[in-house]
């Protein structure tokens, strides 16, 4: 394994997480399309199979696809983040750079599949922002910093200890507890839990030229960044203290 490995690995499987995961979202919040007001647990589950779809196709580089993972292990005190690459400042940021390029990536895709259904008249603003980035639904910007720091927890702390357990659920394992994250944490703010998967679709939102789309609430943007980094750092402390 290269660096260069290393980023166009996790650059396709973030992507795809991304592509699938807007995608499940635009189906069912946009108006017209066939999966229309779908629900939650469709969303959760689209969810939990586009993390399935990245992990697998990102495997060569430890599939990190979210910075919170990449911050676990650096305080999991990991010498390596996959056989020859060691966690050091230079890989660290070939990791997240390609978390971000590939989210990038992915909502851009998840716009150009659902094009006309952005463009229709009966799809408002807010819907849009959706399909691209979390939101609360009681804005209070403490408890939904809590609330992201509390799911990523969850994710990054069992992911570790999938690594220190003999299992071959593999992939599946990780998106069966993402779906569990979605389903039971996940209402008051969207459940991000991945600081690229909200903040690259929100720039791509406030680039992309889609109708009537409206403002891309930069003002709660820091929130699915923040909250999921000290969830995941926190994970990769209280992993190395129970080893």
């Amino acid at each position: 394994m290269t660096l260069t490995d290393i980023f166009v690995s996790e650059v396709i499987g973030t992507a795809l997480l991304i592509l699938l995961g807007a995608g499940v979202v635009a189906n069912v919040v946009l108006p017209k399309n066939k999966g229309f007001n779908a629900g939650w647990v469709v969303i959760t589950f689209g969810w939990g199979l586009a993390v399935y779809a990245g992990v697998w196709a990102a495997w060569k580089s430890g599939a990190h696809l979210n910075p919170a993972v990449t911050f676990g292990i650096i305080a999991n005190k990991q010498e390596n983040y996959v056989d020859g690459i060691p966690v050091d400042v230079t890989s660290t940021l070939v990791y997240l750079s390609g978390e971000m390029v590939g989210a990038f990536i992915g909502a851009v895709l998840a716009y150009l599949a659902y094009k006309k259904h952005f463009d229709d008249a009966d799809a408002d603003s807010g819907s849009k922002l959706a399909v691209f980035s979390t939101g609360p639904a009681i804005r209070s910007y403490g408890w939904n910093l809590v609330t992201e720091a509390l799911g990523t927890f969850v994710l990054v702390f069992v992911i570790l200890q999938f690594g220190n357990s003999p299992h071959e659920l593999g992939p599946l394992a990780v998106a069966l507890l993402v779906v569990g994250i979605g389903m039971s944490l996940g209402g008051p703010t969207g459940y991000a839990i991945n600081p690229a998967r909200d903040l690259a679709p929100r720039i791509a939102h406030a680039l992309l030229p889609i109708k009537g789309k409206g403002s891309s609430d930069w003002g709660y943007a820091w929130v699915p960044v923040v909250g999921p980094i000290i969830g995941g750092v926190l994970a990769g402390l209280l992993a190395t203290a129970v080893a």
